[in-house]
Order: C-alpha cells, then sequence, then structure tokens
C-alpha cells in the first residue's frame, strides 16, 4: 500500500465510479449501504455523530484488498426507523441482517467508537460469522457526564442536523483540529460536512443508548483476534477505557496512533488502512502494504 497522502477530490471521484451503493431493508428501517472493492468483506461501522461515508478516505485504499461494506445507523428521517422503540439489540440484529442482505456468511469488522460497542455485541452473539475484529476508539462502558446525559436526552426532540448546533463549528476546532495539520483544507470542511449531516435526534438517541450500556462482563467470551486501534492525542476515549477492554477481552493487541486523535478516518487514512490490511491479511498484504 502506498505511503502518499490520499487525495480527497481522487477519492471522491473514484467513489462515484466505483462504489456500489443500495438499500437493505432489516425490517426495522431502511438501510441505506454502500460496498467498494474485491476480497474478503470488511464491514464498517461508524461511530455517534459519523455515517458510512466517513470512513472513505480509509476505504478508498483498503478496497484493493477487501470487500469494504459500509452503511448508516439509523436515522429516523426517511428510512422508517422508530428510533423511540430502537434498543442496542436491534443495531446489532441489523448488522446479520445487511450481511445476510448481501449474501455474506462470514466478514471482517472495523468499528469506530460508539461502533465498536455494537461490533462488541456482535462478536459474542455470532463467532463464527465475525473472525476478527478493529475496535477504533472503542469502548465497552463510557457514561455519559449529568450535563452530558442531560444535553442529550433534551436533543432526542429537537429537529434539524447536528450541524445547526450552536457555536459546533468552533468546539470541533478547539478538540479536533490539531492532528489534521498538514493535510489539504478540503479534508477539514469534507469532516465538518459529514458529522454535521445526521439527525441531532437520531446522535442524542445514540448518546442516551450509550450512557446505559455495559459491555464489561461480556468481554471475556469474546475469542476472536481484536485489535484496539487507538489515537495517542483522543480527547474522546481516554485510557482508563482501553484499559477495560485490554483486560477484559481474551485475545486483544493495541496500536497506538502518534499524533493522532478520535478521527484517524479523516486525519490518518493511509496509517489506518496499513495497519487494518497488516492485522486482518498479515500474509496477503505484508509487501503491498508497505
Amino acid at each position: 500500500m502506498s505511503s502518499a497522502r490520499v487525495s480527497l477530490g481522487d477519492v471522491l471521484w473514484r467513489f462515484e465510479r466505483e462504489a456500489i451503493q443500495g438499500t437493505c431493508d432489516t425490517g426495522r428501517y431502511r438501510c441505506p449501504y454502500y460496498t467498494w472493492g474485491d476480497g474478503p468483506p470488511l464491514l464498517f461501522i461508524h461511530g455517534l455523530s459519523d455515517d458510512a461515508r466517513s470512513c472513505t478516505l480509509a476505504i478508498s485504499l483498503l478496497s484493493r484488498h477487501f470487500r469494504c461494506i459500509a452503511y448508516d445507523l439509523p436515522k429516523g428521517r426517511d428510512d422508517g426507523a422508530r428510533l423511540g422503540r430502537y434498543r442496542h439489540a436491534d443495531l446489532v440484529a441489523d448488522l446479520f441482517a445487511l450481511l445476510d442482505y448481501l449474501g455474506e456468511r462470514q466478514a471482517y469488522l472495523f468499528a469506530s467508537s460508539f461502533g465498536a460497542t455494537i461490533a462488541l455485541a456482535a462478536l459474542r452473539q455470532q463467532p463464527e460469522r465475525l473472525p476478527r475484529a478493529i475496535l477504533q476508539g472503542g469502548f465497552a462502558h463510557r457514561p455519559l457526564a449529568p450535563a452530558e446525559i442531560l444535553l442529550a436526552r433534551l436533543a432526542r426532540w429537537w429537529p434539524g442536523p447536528m450541524r445547526w448546533l450552536p457555536l459546533r463549528r468552533r468546539m470541533l476546532h478547539y478538540s479536533h483540529h490539531g492532528p489534521f495539520a498538514g493535510r489539504e483544507p478540503a479534508v477539514w470542511e469534507f469532516f465538518l460536512q459529514r458529522c454535521g449531516s445526521p439527525p441531532m435526534a437520531a446522535v442524542a438517541r445514540r448518546a442516551v443508548l450509550l450512557h446505559q450500556l455495559d459491555l464489561r462482563s461480556t468481554l471475556a467470551a469474546i475469542r476472536q483476534p481484536v485489535l484496539l486501534l487507538c489515537g495517542e492525542a483522543d480527547p474522546l476515549v481516554d485510557r482508563k477505557c482501553e484499559e477495560v477492554l485490554l483486560r477484559g477481552l481474551p485475545n486483544v493487541v493495541r496500536v497506538e496512533l502518534e499524533n493522532c486523535g478520535h478521527l484517524p478516518f479523516y486525519s490518518h487514512p493511509e496509517t489506518l488502512a496499513e495497519v487494518t490490511c497488516r492485522f486482518l491479511l498479515p500474509s496477503a498484504c505484508a509487501s503491498s502494504c508497505v
């Protein structure tokens, strides 16, 4: 895999011509997805306020080795999802419904942040279908602070997308912009666009689910190899969250990305793709990932 930095314009151009987009009815919502590339299936699960296209830069590289599959979690706009009735177990069931729809008996997982909780539950539920997984900025238990949970409960009823939040752009620049240094400015704008598009109500309901979730007691039952991909300067998931996974998962390794925060899909896609390829297909990718 080349070490040269990918160009956002080239990636988006390729996406429109190479990715195959579709919709899967999971029985709970109409799930938009896309596939890109050929090879062993690699399913991406995005984070709290991301969407399927958040991982486009890294997928453009990984599509050379995998059939990459990315999908949107339920948003409740036009997808038919009844978000008030959604439980975490439904999100896990949707994952398997999508794999069934695509005819994939097995798949690797790459899950980011909140998506890692879906991956952990899925790994335990059907281990024969999910042989390996990468958790980026992941956790098994991360309760919200009192102010955060109050805001999330109120925001369940707010209309509009995340970009309507007051002072959002300034807060994101303060907490996340540093690791983007050296990348083309368009990548930062792409990040703002992607994380600004999900509905506030959907993100808030995911946050409430996150607050209620505790998967620590289930970790010992997950026997598959798991890679923790951690940012050196992650402002959202601290080392305590990582230690829970390192102690609880029987077959786990950790890789730390230097000068990286919580958003390697945007800020470090080349390194992310190389580490992913080496962990999931060490023999096949040994020469081409250098």
